[in-house]
């Protein structure tokens, strides 16, 4: 997914022949100004002095799939590998000088080629001076008006949000890693770019009047110049979001309670509406207290469920131009997966909390003026018709021939394919009429890799045939046409990257960002068969063959992913980490049945996938297990599927219920009986 808009290297070209040929007279404008004097430090509070070991961080590194990527075939995906746990503020990690906010020429193309800029003038466009034309007044009079009491941007600047991490060092590029990670997960993305402040450039540019939000993140001391300097942008107006760091004004001091570090606590925080949200957070080991001069705070608090009420959240307004600070002694920053993370129950605490870890984050920076917006919906893009076996591609292509229509499509009474052999961008693309691309050298993939698919299928019939969406509305409604007609033997399969309308069981939405393995499956069960009298253990023989498909990897059989009754997988018996949907339709003699599943692989957030019980288990281990990609999962579930299946059929359900008692989450609590309708639940 990108991250920032690109634009052409024509414009980038523009802004630096611009800047080039205006240079000289910005700095002899400069030169006649004289330097404003920056705002008198307040009154001074006690900063903690950072231990010797500072601030502990996880390094991230690109996660490979299990297994060496094969070497790409016809018709396969691009074979590049989407990283285990999603960065989505990825990228060099550079420092680029930011324009004159004067410029407006510059700003107005920066907005839309700001990559571009990166990448085309960065070493080009030499250090500018400060712009002094607009005094400090004026410029917090731009920055603060209030709107329902949310203070918002109308200044029209670039939207940088800059992180200052400490001094130049391996730890503090780690730390700025952790914390771009998580404001990207919470930010709209499309809005703003998150830069890395350096000490040399946070002293020497201009980056006040181009900077929506100042985070701070070190347990560093901050030098007094650079104190002043924070402090001067928040008189203008600035907003601060300090994540436990030393960082602090307004009377407030940060005191060390060393019985609190790297140890999880409850959390009250308090909202500016007043409700209250408990979370279990990781503390930094500190907490703020009060000094002589006692300022009336913001609205948002937060403190801990203990004895002391341990003040661990302050919101702190500063001058009159609308400058506030939320300040943060717990690590709202860090992943559950931290390096810091003790012990697995304070990892289980943590990850029971991470969606409510957003959503006080969430609200901080709301109330910094920011907008956390959910994204906008992802475009619909076209299918693909891929097959996992060569020898079915010709009997398939010769199927199509004969059941499209004089259009080239296939229609149900909730969706039309239409197949065609190149998709063309301006073809619109809607819900209930979606093109699929049949020519296999056309497709190419980041989130599915169809050589990887086809190596892990060890199946007779199931799975063979694919349709790949990287954006769909549902894989269930893919099939709807297809799953009365086409032969059992070239077994259908619709997968996606993502879905816009996931349906889950009861008609609850099922949240599909990227990162989830997204699958329907075509079966067919002979009404008079062991599967076909007990079709509701369909649902249950799923959801194993999830849990088996990576329980049975070597190595990974003591990755704690369970089921849950009726159709649920877990985390242990902590936290839903996927599901299963069946409809079954019932023609003559035969049971038609779509199997649509989904379960978090790669995305962490924000809750709980796949790969962060992989990671889990190396770090108290000791181990070194490879992240797991979806295609690869969906293959061998698809293979396991198939297998139990068969058993079933030929033994009947007391072949495959070891397995399922040996993964159930109950199963020291309630026992399933097997009955006509398939298991019920009965107390031992």
């Amino acid at each position: 997914m990108s991250l920032i808009r690109s634009g052409s290297s024509c414009k980038s070209l523009n802004i630096q022949n611009h800047l080039d040929s205006t240079l000289k007279e910005v700095k002899d404008q400069a030169s006649n100004k004289q330097a404003q004097i920056l705002e008198p430090r307040p009154e001074p509070s006690l900063e903690i002095k950072p231990e010797q070991d500072g601030m502990e961080h996880v390094g991230r590194d690109d996660p490979k799939a299990l297994g060496e990527e094969p070497k790409q075939r016809r018709g396969s995906a691009s074979g590049s590998e989407p990283a285990g746990d999603s960065d989505r503020g990825g990228g060099p990690i550079e420092h680029y000088h930011l324009h004159l906010s004067s410029c407006h020429e510059c700003l107005e193309l920066e907005n839309s080629t700001i990559e571009s800029v990166k990448f085309a003038s960065a070493e080009n466009i030499p250090d500018l001076p400060y712009d002094y034309s607009s005094s400090l007044e004026s410029v917090a009079d731009e920055t603060s008006p209030e709107r329902e009491g949310r203070r918002v941007n109308l200044t029209g600047k670039a939207p940088n949000i800059l992180l200052y991490v400490g001094s130049d060092s391996q730890e503090a590029l780690g730390r700025f890693h952790e914390v771009r990670s998580v404001l990207a997960d919470c930010v709209d993305i499309d809005s703003y770019v998150l830069y890395h402040l350096l000490e040399d450039s946070a002293l020497r540019d201009p980056w006040t009047d181009n900077c929506l939000l100042l985070v701070i993140a070190t347990r560093e001391s901050i030098p007094e110049d650079l104190y002043q300097k924070f402090m001067a942008y928040l008189s203008q107006g600035g907003k601060v979001l300090g994540l436990s760091s030393s960082f602090t004004f307004g009377g407030f001091q940060v005191t060390s309670k060393g019985a609190l570090r790297k140890t999880v606590q409850n959390l009250v925080f308090s909202k500016a509406d007043q409700s209250e949200v408990k979370l279990s957070v990781l503390s930094s080991g500190c907490r703020y207290q009060e000094g002589p001069v006692r300022l009336s705070p913001g609205g948002l608090q937060g403190h801990l469920e203990n004895d002391d009420k341990d003040r661990m959240i302050v919101h702190v307004p500063f001058g009159t131009h609308g400058g506030e600070a939320v300040l943060c002694q717990v690590h709202l920053e860090l992943p559950p997966s931290s390096d810091i993370v003790q012990t697995p129950e304070d990892f289980n605490l943590l990850k029971s909390s991470n969606f409510r870890r957003y959503e006080v984050l969430r609200e901080i920076l709301t109330t910094l003026g920011l907008s956390c917006d959910m994204k906008q919906v992802p475009a619909l893009t076209p299918l693909y018709l891929l097959s996992a076996a060569e020898e079915i591609r010709d009997p398939l292509m010769q199927w199509l021939g004969k059941h499209v229509d004089s259009e080239g499509e296939i229609k149900s009474s909730q969706l039309s394919l239409r197949f065609v052999s190149s998709y063309v961008s301006e073809v619109e693309i809607t819900p209930s009429c979606i093109p699929v691309v049949t020519n296999m050298e056309a497709f190419s993939s980041e989130n599915f890799n169809l050589e990887i698919y086809r190596q892990n299928l060890q199946t007779k019939q199931l799975g063979k045939v694919i349709l790949f969406a990287e954006v769909t509305p549902t894989t269930m409604r893919l099939l709807d046409g297809l799953m009365f007609q086409t032969p059992q033997e070239m077994g259908l399969i619709a997968i996606a990257a993502r879905q816009t309308q996931g349906k889950g069981r009861g008609g609850n939405a099922w949240l599909s960002p990227v990162g989830c393995a997204l699958s329907t499956l075509l079966i067919s069960i002979p009404l008079r068969s062991q599967l076909g009298q007990r079709i509701p253990f369909v649902q249950h023989l799923m959801s194993v063959a999830v849990v088996e498909a990576v329980r049975s990897i070597p190595k990974y059989q003591d990755i704690n992913l369970r089921v849950k009754w009726p159709n649920d997988i877990y985390y242990s018996d902590l936290m839903k980490i996927g599901g299963v949907l069946v409809n079954s339709t019932l023609m003559g003699e035969t049971f038609h049945i779509l199997i649509g599943c989904g379960f978090n692989v790669t995305n962490s957030n924000p809750t709980i996938c796949i790969n962060d019980l992989v990671t889990e288990y190396n770090k108290q281990h000791k181990a070194e297990l490879k992240p797991l990609r979806a295609d690869y999962l969906i293959a061998r579930v698809v293979t396991v599927l198939e297998k139990l299946i068969e058993e079933f059929q030929d033994k009947g359900p007391n072949s495959v219920l070891p397995l399922y008692y040996r993964y159930w989450v109950h199963r020291s609590v309630l026992a399933p009986a097997i009955t006509q309708g398939g298991l019920d639940l009965l107390t031992l």
